[in-house]
């Protein structure tokens, strides 16, 4: 089954000679592309409550078709009760065809479902072109029940891309359909 998702391929047919007309380069090769995408829940109770943790793999499992990997602390802190080695979170790392459906979901049915949207942070980029946006709700993705999954859960995803500089990759993911902020809404709030 080699066939390209729905994002894959708007990727090569629109966007990127969008991208060569905006940046001026013709090699295809130096144009900013999604590398992949992590996705990380750290599940703080899990500390007390091991189940919590299963339910977050669980409801990762099912945003991202991928088993997740559970994080653990490298370092014990008293103040949170926590010791090295315990199970505190997981992260699933997305490439290729499960990395444009989980984009394609993302940008089109979850974050038109976050309450009091208003814009992703265009200042989500960390200098190297790759940007992190964090969800306060997983129950944003459809496909979770909302009658199995009843504890909030948020989760942090960062895209990782290829492209030089934080202006490319925000150039690109608005291509995507990304809703960054404009400076007018930033004004209004």
């Amino acid at each position: 089954m080699n066939t390209t998702t729905r994002l894959q391929d708007r990727y090569q047919k629109e966007i990127l000679p969008a991208l060569v007309e905006r940046l001026g380069r013709t090699n295809r090769h130096s144009l900013p592309r999604v590398v992949k995408v992590v996705v990380n829940m750290g599940v703080g109770s899990a500390i007390g409550e091991k189940k919590h943790l299963e339910e977050a793999v669980d409801a990762l499992t099912q945003i991202s078709g991928q088993k997740p990997v559970v994080t653990i602390a490298r370092k014990s802190i008293a103040g949170f009760k926590l010791r090295e080695g315990m199970s505190i979170g997981c992260r699933v790392t997305l490439r290729n065809r499960r990395m444009y459906e989980f984009l394609d979901r993302l940008i089109s049915l979850a974050l038109p479902r976050v309450r009091d949207f208003r814009g992703l942070n265009p200042n989500g980029f960390d200098g190297h072109g790759n940007y992190s946006l964090g969800l306060a709700e997983q129950l944003v993705f459809p496909e979770l029940n909302p009658d199995k999954f009843t504890r909030p859960q948020g989760m942090n995803i960062t895209i990782v891309t290829s492209g030089d500089s934080d202006e490319e990759s925000r150039e690109m993911l608005r291509l995507f359909g990304m809703p960054f902020r404009t400076d007018q809404q930033q004004l209004q709030h």
